[in-house]
């Protein structure tokens, strides 16, 4: 079953083709990660598949659904949820409060968020599982989130978008300003996830990228240069030359 797919996605700024004709399937459960130097379009890529930008031709499903013209929350409603490359979260909340709130907010009730946290009970429970899941000590979950290291605070992010049950988890430079040993624990705790949660991750660190990834697709210039497995892309001489200036046939 496909969870995500894309079909010609394109992106015109003017003159200048972002991202040129696009063809991204993902399968339930896969682990993708999307790589290529700077300018390749990945960023254009990303807000592509959100919803943050409407494209010049294609189109972008979910689950087999056309979400082409739908919103960003609309389509975080059925299911697709990001992180961002700067974590954008409430630094004097605890990682429990901060993941009941968006439980709250997936439920509709947020209007509630004023009661005692004993009203609660059920959502908190659930947030300490999630967080417990991601390997959250239970000191750092009663912890303000400005005190948690930076690789912490990425792995909470992670957490919000879980909580809205997502079926695809866009993963955008989750390792960017984590210190290495940090960022490993971030990506071991998402492979770790259940594969009802297919995940795509965009992402600088190769290293990180063929520990996590069961298959990479290679942008450069906005268009898909290879796809495959990590050992495949790996020997490609084209993603040498992409990456390293080397002739792709030296």
């Amino acid at each position: 079953m496909t969870a995500l797919a894309t079909e010609g996605l394109s992106r015109d700024f003017g003159g200048f083709r972002a991202v040129a004709g696009i063809d991204l399937v993902l399968a339930q459960g896969a682990r993708h990660a999307v790589i290529g130097p700077n300018g390749a379009g990945k960023t254009t890529l990303v807000n592509l598949l959100t919803g943050a930008l409407r494209p010049t031709a294609g189109r972008v499903r979910l689950g087999g659904e056309d979400v082409t013209a739908l919103s960003q929350h609309a389509r975080v409603k059925r299911g697709l949820a990001r992180t961002f490359q700067i974590n954008q979260l409430f630094p004097e909340f605890t990682p429990v409060q901060a993941v009941t709130l968006a439980l709250l907010e997936r439920e509709g009730l947020t209007a509630r968020w004023w009661r005692p946290v004993s009203a609660h009970g059920a959502v908190v429970a659930e947030a300490r599982a999630l967080l417990d899941s991601l390997r959250f000590a239970p000191a750092e979950m009663r912890a303000a989130t400005r005190s948690l290291p930076y690789g912490r605070q990425r792995l909470l992010e992670i957490a919000l978008a879980l909580a809205l049950r997502p079926r695809v988890l866009l993963l955008d430079e989750p390792a960017a300003g984590v210190p290495p040993g940090e960022s490993r624990a971030v990506l071991d705790a998402v492979a770790a996830l259940p594969r009802d949660v297919t995940v795509l991750l965009i992402e600088h660190d190769m290293d990180l990228v063929f520990r996590f990834a069961e298959r990479i697709t290679v942008l450069a210039q906005g268009a898909v240069l290879v796809e495959g497995p990590p050992a495949e892309v790996a020997r490609d001489p084209r993603v040498r030359e992409v990456y390293l200036g080397e002739p792709a046939h030296g």
